[in-house]
């Protein structure tokens, strides 16, 4: 189960990176400016969000394979229809809506909460952490040959190729079946007997729950900015495509270290604390990419220096919701988490296409991202690190 969810994770993350690819040519192809695609990328990473909600809901009711396998059809259908676009509107409604939906149905917020109740709390941030690498894994390895086809048979046809691939994704769901569902109060030692809305009430109610949720929002601003224009940013400056598929693709091998790592030391530190040091080291990589001259060897030194802290946040920030609350409602509180990472990454995308075609430069998006990053390390640092229950008489 734990071999077959990482390889799931590995072709979900591994499509949804490579958007960044298809920037230019749709833009170019259809004459549009790059605010329309990024609009529409920004719909598709708030519908994962919005979705993700839902999905989480739906997977802890009736179980995470019938999430996955609706996901996984949903994800390979709107990459087929991405090629015959004519309309910004196709557009939204292909690589928004429904590859949005796809992705909230086969990434982390469905799968981890499985691999955590396979392996129990003794190794619960291990598998956290590895699920997270698994998902980096396929950035390192379907970034650059999406590219390749790319180059060899053309943005659409490699389009429809990748959506054929992503059928798989619904026979490796499979495995889960055992894990997946409501769990009974009874394997969680932090759960009560709760009902859905009791477990919603509170969880809003929490303090700490709320901070959570603002820091990821500023973790989805930076992923989803980097991931969909940093190869148009790239070309920008003169270098072949093939450096800006190649960003991503270190970014993502970097990950593999950088979330594994993550997972193994929030299950033995402070994970809060850890966030903190995260937030922290984005805002300066990044202040440290602007300063210095850009050249081949600073961009890949970024590429790989921002890889160890891309994802590396997903094991504290899943783990505090399962420390707060128990996992037996993990999947559903969890996207509600993740709906914030998904809101800043909607701004993330969307500004930064807006901020382009008027000004003609990323700047301001890069130095906004610093901003956020320190505010997110302020934010972990206020943060309580305990059950809920022991602080249910406080109300925080």
């Amino acid at each position: 189960m734990i071999i077959t969810a990482c390889l799931l994770l590995l072709l979900s993350f591994g499509y949804r990176a490579g958007f960044g690819l298809f920037v230019m040519p749709i833009t170019e192809a259809n004459g549009w400016g790059r605010e329309i695609i990024s609009i529409a990328l920004a719909v598709q990473n708030l519908f994962w969000g919005i979705i993700a909600f839902f999905a989480g809901g739906l997977a802890d009711r009736f179980g995470n394979v019938k999430v996955v396998i609706a996901g996984t059809f949903l994800y390979a259908l709107g990459m087929v229809l991405m090629p015959g676009v004519t309309s910004p509107w196709g557009l939204n409604a292909s690589a928004g809506i429904l590859v949005g939906a796809g992705i909230a149905g086969t990434s982390f917020g469905i799968i981890l909460p499985a691999m955590a109740r396979a392996v129990g709390p003794q190794r619960q941030q291990w598998a956290l952490g590895l699920g997270t690498a698994a998902g980096s894994i396929g950035q390192f390895a379907i970034v650059p040959l999406a590219q390749t086809l790319i180059d060899a048979y053309g943005w659409a046809t490699t389009l429809n190729i990748l959506a054929g691939s992503a059928l798989l994704m619904a026979v490796l769901a499979i495995p889960l079946a055992p894990y997946s569902g409501r769990q009974p109060a009874g394997n969680d030692p932090n759960a009560t007997d709760q009902t859905v809305p009791h477990a919603l009430q509170e969880a809003i109610h929490y303090r700490s729950f709320l901070l959570l949720v603002m820091g990821f929002f500023v973790c989805g601003f930076h992923v989803a900015f980097i991931t969909a224009h940093m190869p148009a940013f790239i070309t920008d400056l003169g270098f072949d495509p093939k450096v800006g598929a190649w960003s991503i693709s270190i970014i993502g091998l970097c990950n593999v270290f950088g979330a594994y790592f993550s997972g193994v030391v929030s299950g033995k530190m402070s994970m809060r604390y850890l966030l903190v040091f995260i937030y922290s080291a984005r805002a300066v990589v990044i202040t440290l990419f602007l300063l210095i001259p850009i050249s081949l060897a600073s961009v890949l030194a970024f590429s790989a220096t921002m890889g160890f802290l891309w994802l590396a946040t997903v094991p504290p920030t899943s783990g505090l919701v399962a420390l707060m609350f128990g996992t037996r409602y993990m999947a559903m509180l969890y996207g509600i988490v993740f709906l914030g990472h998904q809101v800043g990454s909607f701004i993330g995308v969307w500004l930064g296409g807006w901020l382009y075609d008027r000004s003609g430069s990323y700047d301001m998006v890069w130095w906004l991202g610093v901003a956020l990053g320190l505010m997110a390390a302020v934010v972990h640092w206020l943060m309580s690190e305990r059950p809920v229950e022991r602080l249910a008489a406080q109300n925080l």
